[in-house]
């Protein structure tokens, strides 16, 4: 097809034609190179149109190079991306060859939670020692009471190590409570400072009030750390029993309450994180099924891809920490409620899982922030 004549001066049309042609302001591509050009009448009321593939007899009219230079900037976008995308796997990969264990733990226990968890574990795994020979120690004695002497002595010693463990890892956790104290007293402040903005007569209320309108977990974390205090005051002999005990039971029912709400929490985070799990997945496998591939749509498959890696592993550490909660919620029922069936074996199957469990997401949380670190 060569051009397409109209009954008027043809003059007219052309350069009408080839003036929109060399418009630099125009984003459709100039057709300089084409011998048989499209005439645009210019007194049509309709704007020029962007050129697109014929199928048709007319196709050389448009030729390749045009549509090779529209798509040039989203390929080198998307490569661009690539590119940059393996370079931050390979700085991570290079960052985790870095990170060693020892360095690991070495952070790990500069912290006070750290050595709890390790002292707890210890703790833990004397009294598993005890709880699985003391059988055995009790029919040895009646056979042989002088061999078995030094067998009830090593017992004794165990017995003690695990009670100053547990002593010292109440020292350790000793004036938690600040920490909710002090998200209290942030809140007071800035609701003095809005308040004070707002009518301009400089009164604010009082802390009490914005003690009891706080979150119920907050208000649990500071009764069970004050209670804990006390507690641990009456263990190192500066109380009496009778207010020492009394704490005790205050903390454990804080703790108790306190593992039902995060036991609550712990679900409705997890339902959400499913769901989202749910529409990666679903997303992916509609891709799949309309034939887009890694090489047809890289970009879109290895965010999604990537996606879902995070939000497997995040889905995991939120079951390790819902196994933990349980493991807890076990170990103080048995203080809350006065159970004693049982009780010294349960409580310390129950405290060592929770220990490790503990720990394992600790340790984690302390490998990120050191390959983070490392790829800096």
């Amino acid at each position: 097809m060569s051009s397409i004549s109209f009954p008027s001066n043809n003059s007219s049309f052309i350069s009408g034609a080839s003036s929109f042609e060399h418009d630099e302001h125009s984003h459709t591509p100039s057709f300089d190179n084409v011998s048989d050009a499209f005439h645009m009448n210019p007194l049509s009321a309709h704007p020029p149109r962007t050129p697109r593939p014929s199928t048709g007899m007319g196709s050389s009219v448009y030729g390749t190079e045009v549509y090779h230079k529209l798509d040039e900037t989203p390929e080198t976008k998307t490569t661009y991306e690539e590119d940059s995308e393996d370079e931050d796997d390979k700085a991570r990969a290079e960052a985790e060859g870095k990170v060693r264990k020892e360095e690991i733990w070495r952070d790990l226990f500069t912290t006070s939670n750290g050595r709890d968890k390790a002292l707890k574990i210890m703790q833990y795994s004397l009294r598993l020692y005890l709880v699985f020979h003391s059988g055995v120690t009790a029919t040895s004695l009646l056979k042989n009471r002088k061999s078995s002497s030094w067998e009830a002595d090593i017992l004794k010693r165990f017995e003690s190590t695990a009670n100053g463990f547990s002593l010292t890892r109440r020292c350790l956790i000793l004036f938690n409570w600040l920490v909710p104290l002090t998200s209290i007293m942030e809140q007071h402040n800035n609701a003095a400072v809005s308040g004070g903005d707002s009518s301009r007569k400089g009164k604010s209320k009082p802390l009490l009030h914005t003690l009891l309108n706080s979150p119920p977990p907050v208000l649990l974390d500071l009764l069970c750390g004050a209670a804990d205090d006390v507690y641990t005051f009456h263990r190192l002999g500066m109380l009496g029993p009778k207010l020492g005990e009394r704490a005790g039971r205050v903390a454990d029912w804080c703790w108790f309450a306190g593992t039902l709400v995060n036991l609550v929490e712990n679900t409705v985070e997890r339902s959400v994180l499913l769901n989202l799990q749910h529409e990666v997945e679903s997303r992916l496998y509609k891709e799949s099924m309309s034939g887009q591939t890694a090489k047809s749509n890289p970009t879109a498959n290895r965010i999604d891809d990537k996606e879902l890696s995070r939000l497997q592993k995040q889905d995991f550490w939120i079951q390790v920490t819902r196994f933990k909660l349980l493991m807890d919620l076990i170990f103080v029922s048995y203080n809350v409620f006065r159970l004693n069936r049982a009780k010294r074996p349960v409580q310390t199957i129950t405290g060592l899982t929770a220990a490790f469990l503990s720990t394992a997401k600790l340790y984690d949380r302390h490998k990120t922030v050191l390959i983070k670190a490392a790829k800096h």
